[in-house]
């Protein structure tokens, strides 16, 4: 987006209303362009594009009393950072620009000298970093639960004795668990095993982190609150981006021992940006919502699925353990060119597919439309 563009749409912008608390509402937008009107079926949060993007910062940036922050100390940086620490029950918390280096600063520390630690196999740490913790800081990353959501408690037992019963002693210095987890669809980890494993951990001495960038998803699903899940861990991190809709950003929470001083480490390895404020300034609008507003929205789905299942065209699975993901299997047309059909009717639908089914992300922005006609947009799609 050029300048004047971006200054249009501001302009329109600051002569509205700002936006309601409402997560899947818009403000002026409402009316203009189409903006804040798509249902996003691909997105962990609302999906938003550039021009929706521009037009929220201006909002945020042009409210009383706004402030920046200076190499990402103070400002609105300070105030995500003590409510996160809030939401979470942790002493303190620290604003860091990706999730990646969240984990990394996280079991880097909390290993200190045991470098030796436990992940899942099918985590974003141990899949999706590019080795940052091996190659960065030394550490020894041991995959487990190949294929599985839930490590098991005899798995990580098994682990440690190993380690410790070595002709070298080495010590399992931090364990790392992801949940939900995004590369088994969202699923998340078994509650029971989970306390075992923690507790277990504990009582070895064992350090814990929990990779929780969706984790504002799991009350829904498991009855347990955000605090409870984060009590189990030292140190817990959060996305910004996923579900919030800043352009990226996470929290990095813990005690006030563990954040205390962190930041230098932050800036050691390039994560001290001169003005974060332009990547989350609208964030916090969105998060004290959103527990709520997913409820909401995984109830429109379901209403959506049921009005799906009445035509014999479309079956859809949901899994026992699952949280924003269910999946939708087409007959009669390619699942290609059902995405592309629904796309140019304001619903957007991956446009990649697995054995020919569609797996749909549930977010706040299945609330711009009502089941219904949500529903009717696929029908009319399955015919062009």
């Amino acid at each position: 987006m050029d300048r004047r563009q971006f200054l249009a749409v501001g302009g329109l912008a600051a002569a509205t209303p700002v936006l309601g608390q409402g997560v899947g509402a818009g403000s002026m937008a409402d009316t203009a362009d189409g903006l804040f009107k798509r249902v996003n079926l691909v997105s962990d949060g609302l999906g938003l594009d550039s021009r929706e993007y521009a037009t929220l910062l201006h909002e945020a940036a042009m409210a009383d009393g706004f402030g920046t922050d200076y190499y990402s100390l103070g400002g609105p940086i300070a105030a995500l950072e003590r409510k996160f620490a809030n939401l979470l029950g942790k002493d303190a918390a620290m604003f860091v620009p990706t999730g990646t280096l969240a984990n990394h600063l996280a079991i880097r520390k909390l290993a200190g000298n045991d470098r030796r630690v436990l992940v899942q196999a099918e985590s974003h740490l141990y899949n999706d970093s590019g080795d940052c913790a091996q190659t960065l800081s030394g550490l020894n990353l041991i995959p487990l639960a190949s294929g599985r959501t839930t490590i098991d408690l005899a798995e990580i037992r098994s682990w440690v004795e190993r380690s410790a019963g070595g002709r070298v002693e080495t010590k399992v210095g931090a364990l790392s668990i992801e949940n939900p987890v995004r590369r088994m669809n969202h699923q998340m980890v078994d509650l029971a095993e989970l306390e075992r494993v923690c507790g277990y951990a504990r009582q070895q001495g064992i350090r814990l982190h929990m990779d929780g960038a969706r984790m504002f998803n799991l009350p829904f699903h498991s009855g347990k609150s955000i605090r409870d899940y984060a009590a189990l861990f030292d140190t817990v991190y959060v996305s910004l981006w996923k579900h919030f809709n800043g352009a990226s950003g996470a929290i990095l929470a813990g005690d006030s021992k563990f954040i205390d001083g962190l930041f230098h480490m932050r800036r050691m390895f390039g994560g001290a940006l001169p003005h974060a404020w332009p990547q989350v300034a609208f964030v916090e609008r969105y998060v004290d919502s959103y527990e709520d507003e997913y409820a909401k929205s995984w109830r429109a789905t379901d209403k959506l699925i049921e009005l799906l299942q009445t035509d014999g065209r479309f079956k859809v699975h949901k899994m026992p353990e699952g949280t924003s993901t269910f999946f939708l299997a087409v007959s009669d047309v390619a699942a290609e060119v059902l995405s592309e059909r629904a796309l140019r009717r304001g619903v957007i639908l991956p446009a990649q597919v697995g054995s020919g089914m569609l797996a749909l992300q549930v977010n706040p922005s299945v609330l711009r439309m009502a089941p219904a006609a949500l529903a009717q947009v696929f029908f009319e799609s399955m015919v062009g």
